[in-house]
């Protein structure tokens, strides 16, 4: 398994919390936050799966470009960036020595604490 940075989920966070679209929640509320498997399979009934992964700062070079199991560490709820889902995958990231998806992470969870001033 070969899991990498996603750049333009990236950008698409920096993004959504520039514009304000972000959840400043708890850390321990991601089990609370984070998207059902019933939400994934209906966004991706309405949506390409290349906008699907715009939601996940980790994508699996290994995985078909149309699976959606090729896209991980995900940070929203397909709407607002979560805090609670930044810190999870910045914690997990580094669990698993993902460095760079977990140095994105911890650079949107910066953004998210001066937002939240």
């Amino acid at each position: 398994m070969t899991v990498k940075l996603n750049q333009p989920a990236f950008e698409h966070a920096k993004k959504l919390i520039e514009q304000g679209k972000c959840v400043i929640d708890e850390k321990d509320q991601w089990s609370e936050h984070h998207p059902s498997t019933e939400k994934e399979n209906a966004y991706l009934q309405s949506h390409t799966v290349e906008e699907y992964g715009k939601w996940y700062l980790g994508v699996d070079t290994d995985e078909d470009a149309d699976n959606k199991g090729r896209y991980k560490f995900p940070f929203s709820d397909f709407h607002k960036v979560h805090r609670c889902g930044v810190i999870a995958a910045e914690s997990r990231a580094g669990q698993y020595k993902y460095t760079d998806i977990e140095r994105a992470a911890a650079h949107l969870h910066g953004m998210l604490e001066t937002a939240k001033k």
